[in-house]
């Protein structure tokens, strides 16, 4: 299909480039015209996209004329080459039956379309058994049989997109839609929006009223039990003056009455600003309802003049155009009115692979979101004037929201609804949320977009957390794209702006970089269910939906770790997990394997009601092994005492030139879980004093090239002496090694290591002074770089080690 080049446009009458705010079109024609340009090419007469026409007698002219100075074709005259109708002038009506799709409002009769005698130039030669199934069940459903009524095209008749529907959703690119300068005038959606301005405006006045009576309520409730209570202060205190009557007395009293006054003072300011906070809770709450419900109706309103003009268009214009290779394509429209809920075909990967691919609708977003509009009109034809796609137009929307960082918008107390500010006056009345915004957005470009609402694992939650009350409620979009509803969280996906301070040396190509989340745009359902919970089911978007139980069993998971493309290989992985009579549980995770040699795991571990994560003055992460085994990384935990813990896996990908530098590398959480050990038979001793990090030789092998010769696991049994050997696939200049056992000194163990360098093999080996648990660290270093620099001496691997006789 065509796709418009709004980048390089030219205006067809100055032959100038056209710049997006002063561009008339794409025309008919996909031709384009300055605004002081788009004039009768005979008279001059300024015309809109409502008034302008095209010669009738050549399809070369794409000059534009008005109605009075038009080329016509004479009275009577018939193009028969361009309609393409000659042959059928004559056909006889075989049918009292009318087809209006077809027939239009003209009064000749109806017009089978074998005689129409556009069949070929719909298909354009081409045609496939499913276009042929649909166009038989087309003729049984509408025509009823052709010896009754004549036969119908299907294509013809339009309606091919819905008995193809199943497979509108994996063939949604082939689906351009036209942009909305085509068939809504700018000026007509800008008078529904002032429509819509006035509505607010009399809301927020109405808010306004209701926060000053409440306010006015409040204080003179507040004035009225100040007075009595100082009356029977007062009146307290003039019963002891005249009970004591020494002047003495009368002075402590006075000096308590006054002391007395000043705490019930201080209480009923208390007491107020308590009421107070109070009220504007209620009151925002009640107000945040009523703007939804406002918004709700509005973008009704808005979706049904966009759909209105577009169908009047679809019906004056061919749906189908001709791809550049001259195959068909049909360009599905997007419904008039919202899809029932239902899970989408086809997961997010095959909308799109990696958000570059929207750079240049990113560039868009950030562009607009640098200047302010005075109209929602103005503000998204910026945004979704050069997408081509719906997928894209939510795109740019979104962008433009994380971009924006609406939190941190500071406004004037004036701010008037008609100045730029004013646009977003929502926010700052705190009346308006992303969510609301995103829908409001999303109806001025012609999109489905509902508000969910249900429960959220965000800030504070922990794993295991029963959803019992409104703690967690949350809201949240789905936006009807690419043939289905999918999900869209602006207030999770919205990022701050990067100083480039804060950006790593390998990025700082630009002094400021947009920071986001793009997993919360068009977010899988099976992957959103992990911390979004709807209230209404259908919701779910999932094919076998599950319960409020089920969502609070679930891990508790944050975004990276969809990003990073990690899953649960064990079915019984839940967020609470059950350690056994030793005080063991083991938390696994999968990683996919482009990511095995760059992702790097650590961990914390602490109580869960305490927050303490030292046990007996020892760290809790003695008590976690963390290991690597293909592409598998377990977290083996020990509970110290019966009671929760809390283990954070964090995570980062990073690659070994990155690990050497030395510098501290930030990794952040990809999962909790809740550790339950409600007893222990066996008394656990932490793990020995060794670097953090996984155990085993994997990382040695992954950051360095260590391939090791004898021992591929963390775990080793020893007897009093053992030889581990390891060999180089590139060259490493020194290494070194500590021993490490609980209760002894490190220096004490020094002496018990050695190592040495064969070729391309090194073998450390190790003597054992007694019987125990021991740790080995490994170090090592790269050899000189290009420059002459000497790389840090760097841990590369370690080993859990059981020495004993019996080995």
């Amino acid at each position: 299909m065509y796709r418009m080049n709004f980048y390089e446009s030219t205006c067809l009458r100055c032959q100038q480039t056209v710049y997006q705010v002063d561009r008339v079109g794409p025309l008919k024609d996909f031709s384009f015209f300055h605004s002081g340009c788009f004039k009768c090419a005979a008279c001059g007469t300024k015309l809109t996209l409502k008034t302008y026409l095209n010669s009738q007698l050549s399809q070369e002219d794409k000059e534009v004329y008005c109605s009075s100075h038009v080329p016509k074709s004479g009275p009577g005259h018939l193009d028969g080459h361009a309609v393409g109708i000659r042959s059928a002038l004559n056909v006889p009506r075989s049918s009292p039956v009318v087809n209006e799709q077809i027939r239009g409002s003209g009064r000749a009769g109806t017009f089978d379309a074998e005689a129409l005698n556009i069949r070929s130039h719909l298909s354009n030669g081409h045609s496939s058994p499913a276009a042929g199934h649909a166009h038989a069940e087309a003729s049984a459903a509408v025509g009823g049989g052709a010896s009754e009524f004549g036969r119908f095209d299907a294509s013809a008749l339009h309606i091919a997109h819905a008995l193809r529907a199943t497979e509108l959703q994996k063939a949604y690119h082939k689906a351009r839609e036209k942009p909305i300068d085509y068939y809504l005038d700018k000026d007509e959606q800008t008078r529904l929006e002032m429509k819509h301005r006035k509505e607010e405006d009399d809301l927020y006045r109405k808010f306004a009223r209701q926060r000053e009576e409440e306010d006015k309520r409040m204080k003179d409730e507040i004035r009225e039990e100040w007075e009595k209570e100082l009356e029977q202060l007062t009146s307290r205190f003039e019963r002891e003056i005249r009970g004591r009557g020494r002047r003495t007395d009368e002075r402590v009293l006075t000096l308590k009455m006054q002391q007395e006054r000043d705490d019930l003072e201080k209480n009923m300011t208390l007491r107020r600003d308590k009421r107070k906070e109070s009220l504007t809770r209620k009151l925002l709450e009640h107000e945040r309802a009523a703007t939804a419900a406002l918004v709700e109706k509005q973008s009704r309103e808005m979706l049904e003049l966009i759909n209105e003009k577009r169908s009047e268009y679809m019906m004056a214009e061919s749906l189908y155009l001709d791809e550049p290779d001259g195959m068909l394509a049909e360009s599905v429209p997007y419904p008039g009115t919202p899809p029932a809920a239902c899970p989408p075909a086809v997961p997010k990967f095959q909308l799109y692979q990696d958000p570059i691919e929207f750079a240049d609708i990113d560039q868009i977003a950030i562009s607009v979101a640098q200047e302010d509009q005075k109209t929602f009109t103005d503000l998204v034809r910026q945004l979704v004037g050069r997408c081509g796609s719906d997928v894209e137009k939510a795109r740019t929307i979104f962008r433009w929201i994380t971009v924006k960082n609406l939190n941190t918008m500071t406004f004037d107390e004036d701010t008037r609804g008609d100045t730029p500010m004013g646009l977003l006056r929502g926010i700052k009345h705190g009346t308006e949320s992303y969510h609301v915004l995103f829908k409001r957005l999303c109806s001025y470009a012609g999109l489905h977009c509902v508000v969910i609402k249900g429960y959220s694992k965000s800030a504070g939650y922990q794993p295991g957390v029963r959803f019992e009350d409104n703690r967690f409620r949350n809201s949240w979009n789905a936006v009807y794209v690419a043939g289905a509803w999918r999900f869209v969280q602006c207030n999770w996906g919205a990022r701050h702006l990067v100083n480039a301070k804060e950006v790593p040396a390998r990025a700082k190509s630009d002094a400021l970089r947009y920071e986001y989340d793009d997993h919360y745009f068009l977010t899988d359902p099976r992957e959103f269910i992990y911390e979004f919970f709807p209230l209404q089911q259908e919701w779910q978007l999932l094919k076998n939906p599950i319960s409020l139980t089920d969502f609070e069993e679930l891990p508790f998971v944050r975004s990276l770790f969809f990003r990073y493309g990690l899953y649960f290989p064990d079915r019984n992985t839940k967020a609470v997990m059950l350690t056994d009579s030793t005080g063991a549980a083991t938390v696994r995770i999968a990683m996919p394997a482009h990511m095995q040699s760059t992702l790097i795991f650590h961990y914390n571990l602490k109580f869960f009601d305490s927050d303490g994560d030292t046990y007996d003055s020892v760290s809790l992460k003695r008590f976690v092994m963390q290991s690597v085994v293909g592409n598998i990384v377990a977290f083996r935990v020990h509970a110290p005492r019966s009671g929760t813990l809390l283990l954070d896996i964090f995570a980062n990908a990073v690659t070994p030139r990155e690990y050497l530098t030395g510098e501290p590398m930030k990794f952040k959480s990809v999962c909790k879980f809740r550790i339950a050990c409600d007893e222990l038979q066996t008394v656990m001793v932490p793990l020995p004093d060794c670097a953090s990090g996984e155990w085993g030789p994997t990382k040695a092998t992954r950051l360095f090239g260590l391939i090791p010769v004898t021992h591929q696991d963390a775990l080793v049994f020893a007897g009093r002496e053992l030889e581990l050997q390891f060999r180089m696939s590139r060259p490493l200049s020194d290494f070194m090694a500590t021993l490490h056992k609980n209760g002894v000194e490190e220096k004490k163990l020094g002496r018990y290591v050695a190592y040495a360098v064969a070729g391309d093999l090194v073998t450390f080996t190790v003597s054992f002074p007694e019987e125990g648990q021991y740790g080995l660290d490994v170090y090592t270093r790269e050899g000189l770089s290009t420059e002459g620099e000497k790389h840090l001496l760097t841990h590369c691997c370690k080993y859990l080690i059981n020495s004993s006789k019996r080995n």
